[in-house]
């Protein structure tokens, strides 16, 4: 009998970075879901994914540390990744390096877009204990 996949829920509302983190994610051996707003998202949360890959402005500017919070408070140990490219477009700089930060951004990673995908595969391994 084979082991299930590990379910990766990936949310973002540009439908070309969703695609082709959807074919990064497969192609590392995850199962897929993905997502292009929070409602869709708080749907699809109805099979829990094993970690949840969000993009932080999509509806409004801070949709998703929202979605972060929410998940986070339905599944503490549910991993959460923001991947973003806020720094880029408005200057704004967030990260996890300090307790204070930790409070109020309710994720275990913080990224900016354009990782590279053998980043990616081992921040996620990292975050699932593989």
């Amino acid at each position: 009998m084979s082991e299930e996949k590990k379910l990766v829920l990936i949310v973002d509302d540009d439908p070309d970075y969703l695609f082709q983190m959807k074919h990064h994610v497969e192609s590392f051996g995850f199962d897929v879901t993905t997502a292009e707003s929070v409602a869709e998202a708080e749907k699809a949360m109805s099979r829990k994914p094993d970690l949840a890959i969000l993009d932080l402005m999509m509806e409004t500017q801070d949709a998703g540390f929202i979605l972060a919070y929410k998940i986070k408070k339905d599944y503490p140990d549910l991993p959460v990744i923001i991947a973003s490219a806020v720094t880029s477009e408005t200057g704004l700089k967030f990260n996890l390096d300090t307790e204070e930060d930790k409070k109020w951004i309710k994720a275990d990673l913080y990224i900016e877009k354009g990782i590279r995908p053998d980043q990616l595969h081992r921040e996620i391994s990292k975050l699932l204990k593989l």
